[in-house]
């Protein structure tokens, strides 16, 4: 979608929005595919009800986009503009066994930020791309730890009251990757309540997390990691790889040699290949084992 009213320029400057026209969200996913429209970049998120409150006067309807590294956005141009949280201001503060750190902050570097505090318990989330947001919505999740254990505070703006608001960590529910956000919550900082644990002794597991992902994870290809959640009881990739799946393509995208439930964009795929993907190994699996695999990625479709 475009904003094309230059009235609404001098609104957004107001409203300290960042505002590039014309943006292709294949540059800005980790997939590498995607259509094009509008993205409004909030450097304050204390503006964001003024500037929702906007967007709802004319007309405009918006999508959230974190560091869209598990999304697949569908091609063309895209019917709503996206809103991205400025990620220039996204520090950590450390409060004894606490951090607060801004949803907008890049997971792994608050990670390490942590480490160096003698702060542990993520470990295993090393290597997960993406934003300490990103990672709170889907209760990010590897090798036994999941984020949402360790959440005591989330600051969020809810759409359905037009406020920001901060939550107790006992008011939100965190499942497999799954939480009780409502989709058009946007998330903006978080207390977290870690582990103390010594430097060498989270420096150690990070750097086993990390070995054990570059030899099992096509961490150099462009992917959107997991595909499919694990049924109850089954394992996503196993199944597919039982199916003798990996390194099937359908255009430019392909089931990884590495892990099955990694589709990697290896031949300037396009979004359609990787639907048309999605369904083929889905529709195997279900033939095969009688389960019906469900999406563990982001899917925006017109």
């Amino acid at each position: 979608m475009r904003i094309e009213n230059p009235r609404l320029y001098d609104a957004l400057c107001d409203l300290q929005v960042d505002y590039r026209p014309r943006q292709c969200l294949a540059d800005w996913t980790s997939l590498g595919v995607g259509g094009t429209t509008d993205l409004l970049i909030v450097e304050n998120p204390a503006r964001l009800p003024e500037l929702i409150s906007l967007l709802r006067q004319e007309g405009i309807p918006w999508r959230l986009l974190g560091g869209g590294t598990n999304l697949l956005v569908a091609e063309g141009e895209l019917p709503e503009v996206i809103l991205q949280l400025s990620s220039r201001e996204a520090g950590v503060e450390f409060h004894a066994q606490c951090v607060r750190v801004a949803a907008a902050a890049n997971l792994g570097r608050m990670m390490m930020g942590c480490a160096r505090q003698n702060l542990g318990g993520l470990e295993g989330l090393a290597g997960v791309p993406g934003t300490v947001g990103g990672a709170l919505r889907m209760n990010a999740g590897a090798y036994g730890t999941q984020i949402g254990q360790f959440v005591r505070l989330v600051r969020v703006f809810r759409c359905t009251t037009n406020r920001i608001e901060t939550l107790d960590g006992s008011q939100i529910s965190f499942a497999y990757r799954q939480s009780s956000f409502a989709p058009d919550d946007i998330l903006l900082a978080a207390e977290l309540q870690l582990l103390e644990r010594p430097y060498e002794e989270i420096l150690a597991s990070i750097k086993m997390c990390n070995e054990r992902r570059r030899a099992t994870q096509p961490v150099h290809e462009k992917t959107a990691g997991c595909i499919f959640k694990n049924p109850p009881g089954y394992s996503a990739g196993k199944l597919i790889d039982e199916l003798g799946l990996k390194g099937h393509r359908v255009g430019g995208a392909v089931v990884s040699e590495r892990h099955a439930n990694f589709f990697v964009n290896r031949y300037a795929a396009t979004t359609d290949d990787f639907f048309r993907l999605i369904e083929l190994v889905r529709e195997r699996v279900r033939q095969a084992f009688g389960v019906v695999l469900e999406e563990e990625i982001i899917v925006w479709k017109h």
